[in-house]
This record gives C-alpha cells, sequence and structure tokens, in this order.
C-alpha cells in the first residue's frame, strides 16, 4: 500500500495495472517552469516537489506513514515546454506545433518515505502525423485536449494523430512503469500483488 499524490485517473489506471494498491491524497504546488530551466529538470523537480508537499499533507492529517509517489508529465517540443492549454486556442496551438513533427514526452517519477526521496525519469519520442486543421478542430471538440500536457492524450482519441513512439508508452499516459516498478522496489513495496 501506498499514497499516491496525483489526481489524474491514468495514473491511478496504471499502478493498478501492476496490482499497487494505493490512497489517493490531493496536493497542489506552483508549477510554474523557472526562467531558463531546462524542461528535463523542470519535470523532474515537479515529481519531487508534489512527493514533499503529499508528505507534509499526510502528516498534517496524521496518516500512517506509508511510501508516496507522485509524477508530473510534460511535452516537449524544440525545447518548450508544453503544459496544459489554457484553452481552445491554445490547444490548437499546441497540436499545430506537434503536427508532423518529432517530440518528447518527459514523465518523471518519485517516491519518498519521509527519510529519503528518489526519482527517476523516462523520455520517450513522439512522432505526429500531419495533422489537418478540420482534424484538429474535430479533436479539440471532443474536450479530451483540456486536460492534458500538449493538448493530446495517447491513450484516447489522441492515438490516432500519433505516427509512432520511441520508448515507454506508460510514460507517455503520464506513469512509466519501468521506472516505477524500480523505484517500488527500493522502497520494498510489492507490486503483482493483486494479481
Amino acid at each position: 500500500m501506498i499514497y499516491l499524490a496525483s489526481q489524474s485517473p491514468r495514473r491511478a489506471e496504471l499502478l493498478r495495472q501492476i496490482g499497487v494498491s494505493f490512497h489517493k491524497l490531493v496536493c497542489a504546488i506552483d508549477e510554474t517552469p523557472f526562467s531558463g530551466e531546462a524542461p528535463a529538470d523542470y519535470v523532474l523537480r515537479m515529481a519531487r516537489e508534489k512527493a514533499t508537499a503529499g508528505w507534509q499533507e499526510l502528516l498534517a492529517r496524521g496518516y500512517p506513514e506509508m511510501p508516496l509517489l507522485a509524477a508530473d508529465t510534460t511535452v516537449v517540443c524544440n525545447d518548450q515546454i508544453l503544459g496544459k492549454p489554457l484553452n481552445s486556442d491554445d490547444a490548437r496551438r499546441m497540436l499545430a506545433m506537434l503536427s508532423g513533427n518529432i517530440h518528447q514526452v518527459m514523465t518523471a517519477v518519485a517516491i519518498t518515505n519521509g527519510r529519503e526521496l528518489q526519482a527517476e525519469l523516462s523520455v520517450t519520442d513522439v512522432v505526429f502525423n500531419d495533422l489537418s486543421d478540420q482534424l484538429i478542430n474535430h479533436y479539440i471538440a471532443s474536450g479530451e485536449p483540456a486536460d492534458k500536457a500538449g493538448a493530446y492524450g495517447i491513450q484516447g482519441y489522441g492515438a490516432v494523430l500519433v505516427a509512432s513512439i520511441s520508448g515507454s508508452y506508460s510514460g507517455v499516459v503520464g506513469l512509466p512503469l519501468m521506472e516505477t516498478s524500480r523505484l517500488l522496489t527500493r522502497f520494498n513495496v510489492p507490486f503483482w500483488e493483486a494479481c
């Protein structure tokens, strides 16, 4: 059993997929990148800060101490961090930028037990198809881009936008399971226990 400091239903589903039981914990941090911050440094910092904030939240609530997992995902195109779109126009801008190009999806995972905190980074190259304006508009109208980094979700309708990936599919969804299982092992948290 662990705590999951994330509201993402995709991360919850991926943890369940590998048989990890968890309690969700809500915590908020400022997710603004620092000026000049490299994308890999940013996503690692976000995961660590979410883990630290989550740990402080569980202590404040008097919850039993168990390892806590946090993660952060960002889309990077031409060294530019693409977070969640602000509105439909922002989603359209992002999708047009990704159209016909290669970009990276970076997901960092962090686990803490209050005494130590460890983090790992997954980087996956994603190649997008050439997207017509009509396809972009239909995709935005689906509502799916609204809460997704880079304005798309590979596990949903957005799968048709993707020509290929090189790296971790689960990392693109939001929780790279190989890196996650490695961190869970370091903190003596079994996986596949529900299988």
